[in-house]
């Protein structure tokens, strides 16, 4: 078992050479929200952003994607018809996932769940386009709900999920709850090997696991100001920029924690219990600059 430090973003962040190119630091595809939520897919890929994707590119339902367009010109969004993620939207999710690897030559990566609800046929869409990708993917919040109905899809794939403990219960029905951090950390690892996937147990203390039983880290950045609402979206964002990097599930948690929790730091010292989630998101270039 070992510590994230700040060493860790040696390995995710390297001098961009003259000649660097759009997308050559990743294309990441948001999916998410609904009639009702906007924020999260917004706050994912504003903070994919400020972790230095070259480019974001946000999927959602009608009402959601025109709000999240109005946010900034930074984001671009593609609206769905309807309320909600469902089956006739299947295609198009593939095709625009398929450009996506296109364009930007396989640098790309997927955050998948906020904000996108939890009807029956929303959970099937998830499920099904999650078995049909072969590039890495971020699945949290409603992702992990929907994943509930089949985790065994995970097997093989470049998943990374991010569950904070009740989440941990529904996609195991295991709780962490109440547990010693030995024992939490000991479950994380049981379960991280037994669905073949990376998981990051979001917490006081981030317990992040690769599928082979033996890799797993410890996060201890981050403040009680994160309780705030968009925090774990700030860090599927985060997540989904440095694995369209191309860089593995594993690192791509232990450095979406380090990096979340640092910024939560930084944003807490300067608005204290009036933190919000923006706040964070702008905290997150001083994180990497200081380092």
């Amino acid at each position: 078992m070992k510590q994230v430090t700040k060493t860790i973003l040696k390995q995710i962040y390297k001098l961009r050479p003259a000649e660097a190119k759009k997308y050559d630091y990743g294309l990441l595809l948001v999916i998410g929200g609904s009639d009702f939520y906007s924020g999260s897919p917004a706050l994912a890929a504003m903070a994919a952003f400020r972790a230095g994707v070259d480019m974001v590119r946000i999927i959602a339902p009608r009402r959601a994607a025109d709000i999240i367009a109005s946010f900034s010109p930074d984001l671009a969004s593609y609206p769905l018809h309807g309320e909600r993620l469902s089956k006739e939207h299947l295609s198009i999710l593939l095709s625009m996932t398929k450009a996506a690897e296109e364009v930007s030559h396989g640098k790309t990566a997927v955050v998948i769940g906020g904000g996108i609800g939890r009807s029956e046929e929303t959970k099937e869409v998830v499920l099904e386009y999650l078995s049909q990708i072969d590039i890495p993917a971020v699945i949290d919040a409603d992702g992990i709900h929907a994943l509930a109905g089949n985790p065994k899809l995970l097997a093989g794939k470049k998943f990374l999920v991010t569950p904070h403990g009740y989440e941990f219960f529904i996609l195991t029905g295991k709780k962490v709850m109440g547990l010693l951090e030995k024992e939490q950390i000991d479950l994380v690892k049981e379960q991280a090997a037994r669905l073949q996937t990376t998981i990051l147990l979001k917490g006081k203390t981030d317990l992040i696991s690769a599928s082979d039983n033996q890799t797993i880290a410890v996060n201890k950045t981050g403040v009680p100001s994160m309780t705030v609402g968009g925090t774990g979206d700030s860090l599927a964002g985060i997540a989904g920029a440095i694995l369209a990097r191309g860089i593995d599930p594993f690192t791509a948690a232990c450095g979406a924690a380090y990096i979340n929790g640092r910024a939560g730091e930084l944003a807490s010292k300067k608005k204290g219990e009036g933190m919000t989630a923006t706040d964070l998101i702008e905290s997150i270039p001083e994180v990497i600059s200081n380092f």
